[in-house]
């Protein structure tokens, strides 16, 4: 199995190296320097770069990257949906989820999901693509994934989503819960816990719906439900 390292950059963005013994991938790798000094301590050769979507606060490290290895940039392009990159024998999957972006993607892994501004620890990124439907099918896709996978998100918005989804479901207990495991210095949920703290992933649980027809916002079918939720602020 194939190791995830997680570093912090500016405010609470995160880059990612998945490595195993001797090969290893950056993505998102603003945190470039970091990065090469822990690809040097480990003796680590980085074989790929890459990103989950495009925008600019993903992307700083890219050039300084390639420039100090002889990594290969993987692009979207060169991303296509179920993509398997090989690490030392073992894949990495790669799951085109447009919403946020139309050129998002997540890398599978293990039982680790590296997400970008797909999926947050308790909240979904902003669907700039407008592609509604698309966000939805992407959400529902990772949805299936094992309760036991790790998501890795590519911003620490933990206590701001958690509010918001304490807005929404004030008697939801799961998320003090939650609250109280948090690690600054290695952030990261399961999707079990995600199915109990993130409303974007419960909208067909009853206190959502509840609280969609105490709107007044339609919810007789899911994707109505989703729309539906997508809409409140």
């Amino acid at each position: 199995m194939l190791n995830i390292e997680q570093f912090r950059y500016g405010t609470d963005n995160f880059a990612y190296i998945i490595h195993g013994k001797t090969q290893a991938m950056a993505i998102d790798g603003g945190a470039w320097e970091e990065i090469l000094s822990f690809l040097k301590t480990n003796n680590l050769s980085l074989e790929f770069v890459t990103n989950t979507h495009s925008h600019y606060d993903h992307t700083p490290g890219n050039d300084h990257l390639l420039k100090a290895t002889r990594a290969d940039f993987l692009n979207f392009a060169t991303l296509p949906d179920n993509h398997k990159i090989i690490i030392e024998e073992e894949t990495v999957l790669v799951y085109r989820t447009p919403g946020h972006t139309e050129d998002s993607v997540c890398f599978y892994t293990g039982n680790c999901l590296i997400t970008g501004d797909t999926l947050f620890n308790g909240t979904i990124g902003n669907c700039f693509s407008g592609n509604q439907k698309g966000f939805y099918q992407s959400i529902k896709r990772l949805m299936a994934l094992p309760d036991d996978t790790k998501i890795y998100a590519g911003h620490d918005y933990i206590h701001d989503s958690l509010a918001f989804a304490r807005h929404l479901e004030p008697d939801n207990k799961y998320i003090d819960s939650f609250l109280n495991s948090y690690d600054h210095n290695y952030v990261y949920s399961t999707m079990a816990d995600e199915r109990q703290i993130n409303p974007y992933l419960r909208f067909n649980e009853e206190s959502i719906i509840n609280l969609l027809k105490a709107n007044n916002l339609p919810c007789a079918t899911e994707w109505e439900r989703w729309e539906s939720l997508m809409s409140i602020e």
